[in-house]
């Protein structure tokens, strides 16, 4: 009995042992295949790497701020593995790069011995920090990285940068008293710059505020911007680098915060202001239960930008505003934001025409502020001359606006994009209804418009010559200015255009239109 079970034990056994054995050879073949394969590297002397790009160009960038990562791909294309005695930088350890190949960084800018598998690649990082220029004009500088390979071959790739200069200001940046900024290289603000009850700050001509994320420029005392048709003033968040090739940092959103002119400052003057890329444009606070003084402006603007904004591009609460000659555009909240108070806008643009999302706000908010009762009415709210448009079907919209004649609201040969209506609060205005027809059978309103770039988020609000903004403006209302936001006269054709900008027709070489 015991010896026929060991006999069918061995009998069961000796089979296994065939397969186990026929198993293992299989995967010894398999081993040496691969090996054979992983191993198998050539000299030949017509073989090169293909690389994803030949020049690493990086942006021009506030200089000692280290830059983002590009990334390089090596491919070997070849029917066999390639072998790279070195790859280094000819500027060696003093190169303003660096440099870090599947993960092994160039230690004093070279490194040997690199290995790239048939159809396989490496992948390179690279990064700058640009240097301190000691002037005022911008610095470019390259260098570049030598591909060794085994069998001789040498190939590069160039590297690019550019530095500028710039006050950077970190910890919070505080104005107890009068102070007029410097204007020979922008500022860095990493944290909040705030001007404090008391004090003016003045900026001028070709001053330039670069804002890191999240900080923002709040006003307790009173701002004057002084810029010129030449050299605006800018405030701008900090990133000067391409988010994708076709798209700058400085074309999108939220870069920043934005301006808050808080309870209590009065007299503040946006002149030649150039306000882009944050996250809310100008906030003028609330008065606090108090009926706004007409004689005290909170705010004026005059020839200024507001474009390319994450929230409100203006928002007006219960506040005495003028705004005249400027542009506010492309805004994820309302481009204008009023909740009572006094306002007086003339020849203006408005553009409704945020790019990123279909859930975009008004172009044009009214409303009184429920949260102060009549202290909170919007009790003025003139519009004259100016162009209120965007791509819903209608940007204007109001809410709790007092019916009993309290509240003193006009526009004033204006091109609208509402539905038309017929009574006195609307004189001689052009209403944006006329169905342009496209492909989709749609309203096509940025043909009003000179240019809409919206691969590059490029736009020029100037009317066309065919537009119905053209000669739309009234030019006999008391106390109009004589020129556009960019210096154009306003009465060198038949009539002045509604909105900031005035068409310049074009002509013939004999100067005819």
């Amino acid at each position: 009995m015991i010896n026929d079970m060991l006999d069918r034990e061995s009998n069961k056994a000796f089979p296994l042992k065939g397969v186990r054995g026929s198993l293992l050879a299989l995967l010894l073949a398999l081993l040496v295949v691969a090996c054979s394969d992983y191993e198998s590297f050539s000299n030949d002397p017509n073989f090169r790497l293909t690389f994803s790009q030949d020049t690493i160009a990086f942006d021009t960038l506030i200089s000692t701020i280290p830059s983002s990562t590009k990334t390089l791909y090596a491919f070997n294309n070849n029917g066999n593995g390639m072998r790279i005695s070195s790859i280094q930088l000819e500027g060696g350890a003093n190169s303003r790069f660096r440099v870090n190949v599947d993960g092994r960084y160039l230690a004093d800018g070279m490194w040997n011995d690199f290995e790239v598998l048939k159809h396989d690649s490496l992948i390179v990082r690279i990064e700058m920090t640009p240097p301190e220029v000691g002037s005022t004009e911008p610095l470019y500088f390259e260098d570049k990285l030598h591909f060794l390979l085994e069998n001789g071959a040498k190939q590069t790739v160039v590297l690019s940068g550019g530095s500028v200069d710039a006050y950077i200001q970190k910890g919070g940046l505080i104005i107890e008293e009068d102070a007029t900024f410097l204007t020979d290289k922008p500022y860095v603000i990493y944290d909040s710059l705030v001007v404090k009850e008391g004090a003016t700050l003045t900026l001028t001509e070709g001053t330039t505020l670069m804002f890191h994320d999240k900080a923002a420029l709040h006003v307790y005392g009173r701002l004057l911007v002084e810029g010129t048709l030449e050299e605006p003033v800018v405030l701008r968040g900090d990133r000067m680098d391409h988010m994708f090739d076709y798209l700058l940092y400085d074309n999108t959103p939220s870069r920043w915060e934005g301006v808050i002119i808080h309870n209590g400052s009065y007299g503040n003057k946006f002149y030649q202001c150039d306000l882009h890329s944050a996250l809310f444009g100008i906030i003028v606070e609330d008065t606090e239960q108090v009926k706004p003084d007409e004689s005290k402006p909170s705010v004026t603007l005059d020839c200024c930008i507001l474009h390319n904004i994450g929230g409100d591009g203006l928002q007006l609460n219960n506040c005495v505003s003028e705004v005249t000659n400027t542009q506010i555009s492309n805004t994820l909240g309302h481009t204008v934001n009023i909740n009572g108070g006094s306002h007086t806008f003339i020849y203006c643009t408005l553009a409704q025409f945020y790019p990123f999302t279909a859930n975009r706000g008004d172009g044009l908010h009214l409303a009184s502020s429920e949260d102060y009762g009549d202290y909170g009415l919007l009790r003025k709210a003139h519009f004259i001359n100016c162009v209120i448009t965007g791509y819903g079907p209608d940007v204007i919209m109001g809410e709790y606006i007092p019916q009993d004649g309290t509240c003193d609201y006009l526009f004033h040969h204006c091109f609208l994009n509402t539905p038309p209506v017929d009574d006195e609060h609307f004189e001689a205005c052009i209403f944006d209804q006329d169905k342009k027809k496209n492909e989709e059978e749609k309203l096509v309103r940025e043909d009003n418009f000179m240019l809409f770039d919206t691969d590059n988020f490029i736009y020029d609000f100037t009317p066309k010559e065919d537009s119905k903004i053209r000669s739309l403006a009234d030019p006999d209302y008391v106390g109009l200015p004589l020129f556009d936001r960019l210096g154009v006269s306003r009465l060198a054709d038949e009539g002045p255009d509604a909105g900031c900008y005035e068409c310049v027709p074009k002509t013939d070489e004999e100067g005819k239109e």
